[in-house]
């Protein structure tokens, strides 16, 4: 059977009360019948023109069941020509400029058009293997939607000595990471320390939650920067830089939003602020409704070099849609 080319049965009626996937399995002997059941569960096999999800579906005589197989995926990602803003390179290590919009590696629903994809074809195989064949050279994360620094190793070397040095987060060595946040409202204290664990979220299982028993520990210091809204008013949002001592998935966007304070834009922990825009006037009030991603930029990142010991530090200017903003709140 061809991939990506539908295939129609008729049960007949020695096929009357199978389950699904035993009817498929007995007719198709070079897909496995877990295989089939993924296939069953993803959409892809329908009866009679109904798609059904569940493998334990019986068919009944005279049901035209339709089974698809997609074409099969790359066992490892693919070289791809997407354009890098590269900060520095050398022999062990590329620093890029993350844009918003990029994953950093492929995953479920991002098989490719990943910075990984894009590293593969700048660097080709010097990519250090340490981080697996999906994620090769990969040290740290951004969000997808996260503008800023990120370093990448080339070799082995390069991974161990900068894995070390992010695994330690800066408490004995030179690293350092600051993210610069547009908030809702602003924190009564000018700066502080949220110390909060996290774990995947029970109601939903693709975001993160405090958690008061169990999970990972992870600590943001934050301080505000500046405070936006009239003099007479509290202030309608501000710019915060957060510095890591822990770095968890999410974990600025929860932090913030765990103070009362979610990201400008993050719709998954700050949704209920969304209305808030409507307060504005024009041309602030366009900007942030049109605005479709949190307001989080990595601006600073330092370590040492893992092959000289140099002390390398990057800045990153804040990406102009956030500085758009920012320059609408300062004349409120």
């Amino acid at each position: 059977m061809g991939a990506n080319a539908p295939e129609c049965i008729t049960a007949e009626a020695k096929d009357k009360g199978k389950r699904l996937d035993a009817f498929l399995a007995a007719r198709f002997d070079d897909i496995s019948r877990n295989r089939i059941q993924a296939l069953i569960k993803s959409g892809q096999v329908s009866i009679s023109g109904r798609n059904v999800v569940e493998p334990k579906t019986r068919v009944n005589e005279g049901d035209v069941v339709t089974l698809n197989v997609p074409e099969a995926e790359p066992a490892e990602p693919q070289p791809q020509d997407i354009p890098l803003d590269i900060v520095y390179e050398d022999e062990d290590l590329i620093v890029i400029n993350k844009p918003a919009g990029l994953v950093v590696h492929p995953g479920a629903g991002n098989p490719d058009g990943t910075l990984v994809n894009a590293l593969l074809h700048h660097c080709g195989s010097s990519l250090s293997g340490i981080g697996g064949v999906k994620r090769p050279g990969i040290v740290h994360r951004l969000d997808k939607d996260t503008t800023g620094l990120l370093v990448s190793a080339k070799n082995d070397m390069a991974h161990q000595g900068l894995a070390d040095q992010f695994a330690d987060h800066g408490r004995t060595g030179p690293l350092e990471r600051a993210y610069k946040a547009i908030v809702w409202g602003a924190p009564a204290s000018p700066s502080g320390t949220i110390d909060a664990n996290l774990a995947r979220s029970v109601a939903n299982r693709q975001k993160i939650a405090v958690v008061k028993t169990g999970g990972r520990t992870a600590i943001t210091h934050w301080q505000v920067q500046e405070r936006f809204g009239p003099e007479d008013a509290a202030p309608v949002a501000s710019l915060v830089e957060c510095r890591l001592e822990t770095g968890r998935t999410h974990q600025i966007r929860v932090h913030m939003a765990h103070i009362s304070h979610p990201l400008m834009g993050d719709m998954d922990y700050g949704a209920g602020f969304k209305t808030k825009f409507n307060r504005f006037e024009e041309p602030l009030k366009s900007l942030v409704g049109n605005f479709k991603r949190q307001a989080l930029h990595a601006g600073l990142l330092a370590f040492s070099h893992p092959r000289t010991g140099e002390l390398m530090r990057f800045e990153s200017p804040i990406p102009h849609d956030l500085t758009q903003i920012l320059q609408s709140l300062r004349k409120i």
